[in-house]
């Protein structure tokens, strides 16, 4: 196991190497799990998991300043939270975050980023997918200005989607 975090561990290697060596290593690990004796569950286990977590356990390694582990994860997204709960004085996230968090959270980290942000860094790459982008952030916007609409005042909410529903069945 100390083995195998090592691997995963190892500072400057790209995804095929360390695919390569963490693929060797489980194979040995597998050929001799019976020579593990009362371990040799614990060891079955471990193969089991990093299969199921074989597909996007190297996509880190190539990109460069993607967090490897979980603990450097949980540090970013704790670190905005913590930013954020102080600037809005919230206790808990604030709703926009789960509405606008895909737009949100990628600009905050931007912008702690050491270096200077140019114009042309802030163009998309892709119109395309931008306008994707921009159109479910404004189905999820349009979302949850409903549920405000029915909180507000379920009677006549309800009443308009009753009254929708009815003109639809009626012929013309």
């Amino acid at each position: 196991m100390h083995l195998a975090a090592h691997i995963l561990g190892t500072e400057g290697i790209g995804a095929a190497a360390a695919r390569r060596r963490l693929g060797g290593l489980l194979g040995a690990m597998a050929r001799s799990r019976a020579r593990a004796r009362s371990l040799a569950p614990a060891v079955g286990h471990f193969l089991k998991v990093s299969r199921s977590y074989w597909p996007g356990l190297f996509h880190c390694y190539d990109v460069p300043d993607l967090p490897r582990t979980d603990n450097d994860r949980e540090q970013l997204f704790g670190s905005h939270r913590y930013h954020e709960r102080r600037a809005s004085g919230r206790k808990v996230a604030s709703p926009g975050l789960v509405v606008r968090g895909s737009v949100r959270l990628p600009a905050a980290v931007a912008t702690r980023r050491r270096g200077e942000v140019r114009g042309e860094d802030l163009a998309p790459s892709d119109p395309g997918a931008w306008r994707e982008l921009r159109a479910g952030l404004e189905r999820r916007q349009a979302i949850r200005a409903l549920g405000r609409r029915f909180r507000r005042d379920p009677a006549a909410y309800l009443q308009q989607l009753e009254d929708s529903l009815i003109k639809e069945t009626l012929p013309p």
